[in-house]
């Protein structure tokens, strides 16, 4: 091979020049085309971040006007079809185009800065990921607002479900949607999983894995088994609907506690999806203000894995009343109330790390320290509907209400809004206002106690969940109207908080590379982040790098600067492995997408579009993969 034809290393040019050409190498053109084209996984989890939180927003105005109706008995805010509508989506956009789909785009912005990689595996399936799941949240809410919404709760059960009891589309646009948005849930953890994996910066061995990282990797392989599940009900369901099967037509021979047993197989292990990276986040911030390295880090990793375990083994206790046999129920609340055990270990590991360190009260520790009061809470009242007599008591009540409140609320956007609190200097290079953070912790705190304390007793006193109204004769009122005033005050904590947002963003106290002072590898590169993350992938040699190597950490030599390429290192000691190629940006995700999307759309109406779909499905995948000369584009 000539001189002319060698390739261009990082050990033959300078550091600037070096930054400079690779920045230049991983840099996503400009313009529109660029920007539907882009691969790079920080740009699509931001994507990913803003969309969720736009629907969080939609959804929780929905949730504040149900609040308004049931504030006062015989209220006529909305009627009743609006109103059966505005549970299902409020419940089907928090769970599916919110809760989960954001744990997983923080994932996909901080996992691979973590590790010490320039980008995820499988980059375009990422891009593809993220237009599949806004595809899916424009059509769920076009529907709601063309009064086609889905109308039969978040869970959609048989039989009211089935087109003799729920007429025209609207359970069909569920379970489309349910599926189509699945797709991108799917691709992410595939995605995780051989990022984390695979593409580790050398030195990281498992035991020097940040405990963000596990749980992201733990939650990948949870969503890999039980995200299935959800998607084979919700086709059965429209196979049900439009092709006249009878999976749970029971007249015909079909089971309608078969889509339960289906969909709470799914259904459980979410909230484990939500709540194990919510704990991520605890993790990884604890640790930070504490000035002290995790306390029982193998211990918190073992709780994360055993958690994941656990949960596929719990389904059952949502179905109490269902007429099970008395003898398997008894087995579901012994794991019902085992599950708490590896999260009460997480809890005394947080606890201790504060304890034996020196910790600096600061606005992301205090809402890890609101997550912590309410989750046990949340966790106080699991413990208790586990239990056969007790559930049996206040099933379909607001107690059940309240608890999972308390447990998806408290328990992950408390973490949630610490974690945004903690990353946003690293992703925009602006610090947030901390007086108005402190405003904005209490104001969440104790919005959110008035709102959903008040709904245990509710429950206690006989009333039902999901129901449009009450009688004055009821003795509901005054709790109810001290619920919708503390919805309100929680609401106006989230408007606090994109008004501190869109206030640093022009005008927050720069950051700088690590402002607080954090031990893992996303600190070590600038805020924000160049597009490469790392010019030289960096060498890991304990669990606290940054700590350990404060002025320089140790890089890697040898990789490519004219072509984009990562470094793929060993599984278990992250021994350097291979140079792999990264794809280059690509505008076929994106056709892919769209092709995907008309086909299920058109599944509403006529099962012939799955045969008619397949065809733009598949001249999209051909100019996808389709090889264009160089190694990069044949990834």
């Amino acid at each position: 091979m000539s001189a002319a034809a060698e390739p261009l290393r990082d050990t033959d040019l300078g550091e600037s020049e070096l930054e400079a050409r690779v920045r230049s190498l991983w840099r996503t053109p400009r313009g529109v085309i660029g920007w539907l084209s882009s691969v790079d996984h920080k740009q699509i989890a931001l994507r990913y971040i803003v969309t969720a939180f736009f629907f969080m927003g939609l959804a929780g105005i929905g949730a504040v006007v149900m609040r308004l109706q049931l504030a006062t008995p015989d209220a006529h805010v909305v009627n009743p079809d609006r109103y059966d509508q505005l549970f299902t989506m409020h419940g089907s956009t928090m769970m599916f185009l919110f809760a989960v789909p954001i744990m997983q785009a923080v994932g996909l912005y901080f996992v691979p800065l973590m590790i010490g990689t320039r980008e995820v595996a499988f980059p375009r399936l990422n891009a593809f990921s993220y237009w599949n799941y806004l595809f899916g949240c424009l059509f769920l809410w076009f529907c709601f607002f063309s009064n086609n919404g889905p109308d039969v709760g978040w869970f959609s059960y048989t039989p009211l479900s089935l087109s003799q009891y729920n007429v025209g589309h609207r359970a069909d646009f569920w379970a489309q949607m349910i599926t189509y948005t699945e797709v991108a849930g799917l691709s992410v953890a595939v995605i995780m999983i051989v990022t984390v994996f695979k593409m580790r910066a050398p030195g990281m061995t498992l035991d020097r894995i940040p405990l963000f990282t596990w749980s992201s990797l733990v939650t990948a392989f949870m969503i890999v088994f039980a995200m299935p599940a959800v998607v084979v009900v919700s086709t059965m369901l429209i196979l049900d609907r439009m092709v006249n099967t009878h999976f749970f037509d029971s007249s015909l021979g079909g089971d309608n506690l078969l889509f339960q047993h289906l969909f709470w197989f799914f259904g459980h292990p979410e909230v484990y999806f939500i709540f194990i990276p919510a704990t991520g986040f605890v993790s990884s911030i604890i640790p930070t203000f504490a000035r002290r390295p995790m306390f029982g880090h193998t211990a918190v990793v073992l709780s994360l894995v055993a958690t994941a375990f656990m949960s596929f083994g719990l389904w059952v206790h949502h179905m109490f009343v269902t007429g099970l046999p008395r003898l398997g129920e008894s087995f579901f609340t012994a794991s019902s109330m085992a599950i708490a055990v590896p999260s009460g270990i997480q809890i005394f590991c947080w606890i201790a790390t504060l304890w034996s360190g020196r910790p600096v009260f600061r606005t992301p520790l205090l809402f890890v320290l609101g997550f912590i009061f309410n989750f046990v809470i949340g966790g106080l009242t699991g413990v208790m509907v586990a239990s056969v007599p007790l559930d049996t008591q206040v099933h379909d009540t607001y107690f059940v209400v309240a608890h999972f409140h308390y447990v998806l609320i408290g328990g992950s956007v408390f973490p949630l809004i610490a974690a945004v609190y903690y990353w946003f200097p690293k992703v925009t290079g602006r610090m947030l206002s901390e007086t108005v953070g402190r405003w904005n912790f209490w104001i969440a705190f104790v919005g959110f106690n008035l709102a959903f304390f008040p709904m245990h007793i509710l429950g206690l006193e006989g009333m039902p969940r999901r129901v449009y109204t009450y009688s004055a004769e009821m003795p509901w009122g005054t709790l109810n109207l001290l619920s919708t005033i503390g919805a309100i005050i929680f609401a106006s904590s989230f408007l606090l908080l994109l008004w501190n947002i869109v206030r640093s963003l022009r005008r927050g106290e720069a950051a700088g590379p690590n402002p607080w002072d954090g031990d893992t590898l996303e600190w070590a590169t600038s805020s924000p982040p160049p597009p490469q993350n790392f010019t030289r992938i960096p060498v890991v040699t304990s669990l606290t790098p940054l700590w350990e190597h404060r002025e320089t950490l140790p890089a890697v030599a040898g990789l490519r600067v004219d072509r984009r390429e990562v470094l793929v290192s060993t599984l278990t000691e992250a021994e350097p492995d291979i140079r792999e190629s990264s794809p280059e940006p690509s505008i076929w995700p994106l056709f892919a997408a769209i092709a995907t999307g008309c086909t299920f759309l058109g599944s509403i109406y006529t099962p012939w579009a799955i045969i008619y779909g397949a065809l733009p499905v598949t001249i999209t995948l051909i100019g996808w993969f389709w090889p264009k000369g160089t190694k990069e584009d044949e990834s």
